[in-house]
């Protein structure tokens, strides 16, 4: 077990170098670049922003300003903004933590709605919960997650007036008590967790039901049915069990869509995360700003995929025993 999760923990870093260099390339090869946005203000000549260019190294090769910029990674140096010259890292650690709440709300709603959606599907195959949960699936499938967003803030945020529709938290927030805080900011986690995670906990529970169909079909369900066991512990306990190997290695795979999503509904709910962060130094062009993002983006989803193994090790004996 030992040699496999060093053989992941290799693997990892080579899949993360490999990250930086094409993210880096594609960043520095898109069409605009940070001097021209300085266009817009008459007061800045041409000689100064050529001195800026020359300030942060985008006259260098691209080849050697990668290099200069992975040293300074490894140090946890990402640079400075070219925005508003703050830390990057500063800037990230300020809006990691909303990030983090996000994506950890929705992957659990994912598992336990999804799993628990999908068990109760195969329990009562072709029943009416099935069928309806079925129409909701596909249209978890089919809405996109933008479209979603704009249409539940219309109608929950502005026509019902029950839920806000932007930032974590209220202006007021400091002036309400202790319980009226944490309401207040679960009222604006509400629509934000909801869309991250509909399309996510539709696929998880389509999967889990057929996987579910197939192990009651099996024959050990059978004879352990035939001798008098409970169905509920049958479902929840025998087959289940086997049903939650592949649902780890999913949750896994559906981290990055979570985090990539994040760039798309945070900005529209104003959420104050990476995404939005993300969005606004992608604009900006904003170089430090964005690769800083883009590596820790890609840190995060590769441990969160290196956890995934680490409990498929755990659930799954006979990986623990190759």
């Amino acid at each position: 077990m030992i040699k496999l999760l060093l053989n992941r923990i290799v693997v990892l870093f080579i899949t993360f170098i490999g990250i930086t260099v094409i993210t880096f390339v594609v960043i520095n090869i898109s069409p605009g670049k940070p001097q021209d946005m300085m266009d817009m203000s008459t007061r800045i000549s041409f000689e100064a922003k050529q001195r800026l260019v020359k300030l942060y190294g985008l006259d260098k090769p691209l080849h050697i300003r990668y290099f200069n910029w992975f040293l300074r990674v490894i140090r946890l140096d990402f640079g400075t903004s070219f925005k508003d010259d703050k830390p990057v890292l500063k800037k990230i650690s300020e809006r990691l933590p909303a990030t983090l709440l996000l994506n950890i709300l929705s992957l659990g709603i994912i598992f336990f709605v999804g799993c628990t959606i999908g068990i109760l599907s195969a329990m009562y195959q072709n029943k009416f919960f099935d069928k309806l949960t079925t129409i909701v699936v596909f249209l978890g499938y089919s809405i996109p997650r933008y479209w979603l967003a704009i249409l539940c803030m219309i109608v929950f945020g502005i026509k019902l007036n029950w839920l806000p529709i932007s930032g974590l938290r209220s202006v007021n927030w400091e002036y309400l008590p202790f319980v009226g805080k944490i309401w207040d900011i679960l009222k604006h986690l509400i629509l934000p967790v909801a869309i991250s995670s509909f399309s996510g906990l539709a696929g998880l529970a389509r999967y889990v039901r057929g996987s579910m169909i197939e192990q009651l079909n099996c024959e050990y369900i059978k004879f352990a049915l035939s001798k008098g066991t409970q169905r509920k512990k049958v479902v929840f306990y025998h087959a289940f069990r086997n049903v939650l190997i592949p649902v780890v290695t999913i949750l896994g795979l559906s981290l990055p869509d979570l985090i990539g999503g994040g760039f798309i509904f945070e900005t529209i709910f104003a959420y104050p995360g990476m995404g939005r962060l993300g969005y606004e130094a992608i604009m900006a062009r904003d170089y430090p700003l964005i690769m800083g993002i883009g590596t820790i983006t890609a840190a995060l989803t590769l441990l969160g995929n290196f956890i995934a193994d680490i409990v498929y090790v755990y659930v799954d004996p006979r990986v623990r025993y190759k």
